[in-house]
C-alpha cells in the first residue's frame, strides 16, 4: 500500500477542505471568493464567522486561535491526539476514498524516499511595494472605508505559493508587519499570516495606549481620529490576547476597541481582570460587529442618500 507521506498528498490532490467539512456536517456562512468563512469547529465561543477556508491555497486558517494549515493540520486539531499518520487515516476513511496499491515501488525501479519528512512554507515573498500600486487593493481598502488612512499604514505585500509540482501561483494583499517580523495580509478573498503571528505595536506616546482587535479596526479609528499622540496594538488575533496585556502593562491609560461578539466579550472580560484601569470605548460602534462594520454601513447610507 501507499506510504504515509504519499497517500497524503494522494488524498490532498483529490479532497477539498470544504467538502471534506460538509462531510462533517459545516458549511460556510459566507463566501467571498476563493475564501469561505464558517463558524469555528473548533472553538465553542464562536458567533460570529472566523474559520476561513481557501480552496485555492488548499488552506484554512481559524482566526480567533490564529492557527492555520492544511486537511490533515485540521484533522489533529478536531480529533485531538491523533498522530499524522492517524488523521491521514481518518480523512481518508470519512472521505470514503479507496487508495490505489503502490506499483512505484518495486525492486527494478524504487522511488525515493526521504529519511526526513520536511514541511516546506506555503509562501515566499517575491517584493513588498509601495502603498497604492495595486488598483485591486485600492478598490478593497475604498470598500472598506480605510483607503486614506492606510495610505501611510500599510505596503503591497506580493508572494507565491508554490504546490508539490513546483507551479507556483501569484498572489498581492494589504500587509503590515507584526513585532516578529511576520507579514498580516488581507485582500478582498484571503487573510492571513506570512511568518510567525504575533501583536503588533506602533510606538507613540509612552503613557496612553489604544487596542484593537484587528487592524482595519484600528485603520477606521485612525480615520476619524487622525491626529492621534498615542500608542496602538493591534492584537491581529484574540489567541494573542496574553501578549497584548503583557505589551499593554506599562501603560497608565488605555482605551480598548474590542469586537461586540461573544470572543470579544470574552476578551474584555480578560483584559479587564488583568489590567481594570482600562476603558472600554467599543460604545462608539454600538449596534455593529466592530469599528469597521460601523464605517462601512455609514459609506453605504452616505452613498444612498446622494443618488
Amino acid at each position: 500500500m501507499l506510504a504515509n507521506s504519499d497517500k497524503a498528498q494522494e488524498i490532498k490532490q483529490q479532497v477539498s477542505i470544504m467538502d471534506f467539512l460538509a462531510r462533517l456536517g459545516f458549511h460556510p456562512k459566507k463566501t467571498h471568493g476563493n475564501e469561505a468563512m464558517y463558524i469555528s469547529m473548533v472553538r465553542d465561543s464562536d458567533t460570529n464567522p472566523s474559520f476561513s477556508v481557501n480552496e485555492k491555497l488548499g488552506a484554512w486558517y481559524d482566526h480567533g486561535m490564529g492557527k492555520g494549515g492544511d486537511i490533515f493540520d485540521f484533522a489533529m486539531l478536531y480529533w485531538k491526539g491523533l498522530k499524522f499518520h492517524e488523521a491521514v487515516e481518518k480523512v481518508q476513511e470519512v472521505c470514503n476514498l479507496t487508495m490505489p496499491e503502490q506499483v512505484a515501488f518495486n525492486k527494478v525501479n524504487p522511488r525515493p524516499r526521504l529519511k526526513v519528512a520536511v514541511k516546506l512554507p506555503n509562501y515566499q515573498i517575491q517584493e513588498i511595494k509601495p502603498f497604492g500600486s495595486s488598483e485591486g487593493i485600492n478598490a478593497y481598502l475604498r470598500s472598506r472605508g480605510v483607503f486614506e488612512a492606510a495610505s501611510t499604514q500599510l505596503s503591497e505585500v506580493h508572494y507565491y505559493v508554490e504546490d508539490e509540482k513546483k507551479l507556483r501561483k501569484q498572489f498581492f494583499a494589504a500587509g503590515w508587519r507584526n513585532e516578529l517580523g511576520g507579514w498580516e495580509v488581507r485582500n478582498k478573498y484571503f487573510k492571513g499570516c506570512l511568518g510567525k503571528k504575533a501583536v503588533s505595536l506602533i510606538p507613540g506616546s509612552s503613557k496612553k495606549l489604544v487596542v484593537f482587535e484587528g487592524y482595519f479596526n484600528y485603520l477606521s479609528w485612525l480615520r476619524d481620529n487622525p491626529g492621534h499622540d498615542r500608542s496602538v496594538l493591534v492584537l491581529n488575533s484574540l489567541a494573542l490576547i496574553d501578549s497584548g496585556i503583557e505589551k499593554a502593562k506599562v501603560f497608565s491609560e488605555i482605551d480598548l476597541y474590542l469586537d461586540l461578539d461573544t470572543s470579544g466579550y470574552t476578551a474584555l472580560k480578560t483584559w479587564m481582570k488583568a489590567l481594570p484601569y482600562s476603558i472600554d470605548r467599543s460604545c462608539v460602534y454600538q449596534g455593529y460587529n466592530d469599528y469597521n462594520d460601523k464605517i462601512v454601513a455609514d459609506l453605504k447610507m452616505e452613498r444612498k442618500l446622494s443618488l
